[in-house]
């Protein structure tokens, strides 16, 4: 057996910590697998697995071993494909996921513009306020908002943004305007369930007021529209109501006591093996969103 075939064996072994399951999904028998591994743990002279009747587990030469294998078969997988062309011409399938709200307003745009230029590719789309594991749930890039645990994934920043008090020039008429957080307490107040379960709000140099909402939402779409209607403030971030500030239908208030912003950042897990579909998505939305004056 050549040494490409085995080390992908090995790497399914580990990944599904079972002879068994690897020889099923990778359409071999049993034995085969075994032999294929034996013969590996032979040429290298270590042992790659510790074998129980009910596990098998990397050892530590094992581990390291993983580690190369990956890099090497994904080497030659972006050299098979660039030979193919997958990687020179966008095409396949290309799944995008953002925060709900976020994606709709900015990301469906940069999605509708990307598939009009590569009619190649079709686009799936998850917007959801959730954590998204990329990786399990087979997405090609993500837009995040927010500070990035480390991943090892590539990541670009393209912009920022604010958690603003804002609220209608009517309302500000009938109501006066809050000079400092503590003055919140005389104001009516919509919030958003989703978005902002506590009704501790902090602000900067270590303000925060306790929140007695005068109508809870469980959409920042509801507690955004109960704002405009000047009935309420309401607190979101700021792109969120981008398209009401520009018209001054909003206002934002005590933005000298606002909190650092969150930087926005474009995620995709392959780095320098992205095929073309991801890299001229991300191109676009790096240019699109740094582009964008609500996101600065």
């Amino acid at each position: 057996m050549d040494r490409w075939q085995a080390m992908r064996i090995f790497v399914k072994v580990a990944e599904t910590e079972s002879f068994s399951e690897s020889a099923r999904q990778l359409r071999m028998s049993a034995p085969a697998v075994t032999r294929a591994i034996a013969s590996l743990e032979a040429l290298i002279g270590a042992r790659l697995f510790i074998r129980t009747t009910r596990s098998v587990k990397l050892t530590e030469p094992g581990s390291r071993y993983l580690d190369d294998c990956r890099r090497i078969l994904a080497d030659i997988d972006e050299a098979e494909a660039a030979a193919a062309g997958s990687y020179a011409t966008p095409s396949g399938t290309l799944s995008i996921t953002a925060s709900l709200l976020f994606g709709q307003m900015y990301v469906l745009p940069i999605m509708h513009e990307y598939l009009d230029t590569y009619p190649t590719v079709s686009g799936s789309l998850l917007f959801v306020d959730r954590p998204v594991n990329i990786v399990e749930e087979g997405i090609d890039v993500a837009i995040r908002i927010g500070h990035l645990p480390d991943s090892g994934f590539s990541a670009i920043q393209v912009g920022s943004v604010r958690r603003v008090v804002c609220g209608s020039p009517g309302y500000f008429e009938r109501h006066g305007v809050p000079r400092t957080p503590a003055d919140l307490k005389d104001h009516r107040i919509a919030v958003s369930t989703g978005a902002w379960t506590s009704p501790h709000w902090r602000f900067a140099n270590d303000h925060h007021v306790t929140i007695d909402p005068w109508l809870q939402c469980n959409t920042n779409d509801a507690a955004i529209a109960t704002a405009t209607a000047g009935l309420a403030l309401t607190r979101v971030l700021h792109y969120q109501v981008g398209p009401a500030l520009l018209d001054d239908r909003l206002q934002v208030v005590l933005a000298d006591y606002e909190e650092p912003p969150l930087p926005i950042h474009v995620l995709h897990p392959e780095g320098r093996h992205a095929p073309a579909k991801v890299r001229a998505f991300v191109d676009l939305a790096v240019s699109r969103l740094r582009g964008n004056p609500l996101l600065r």
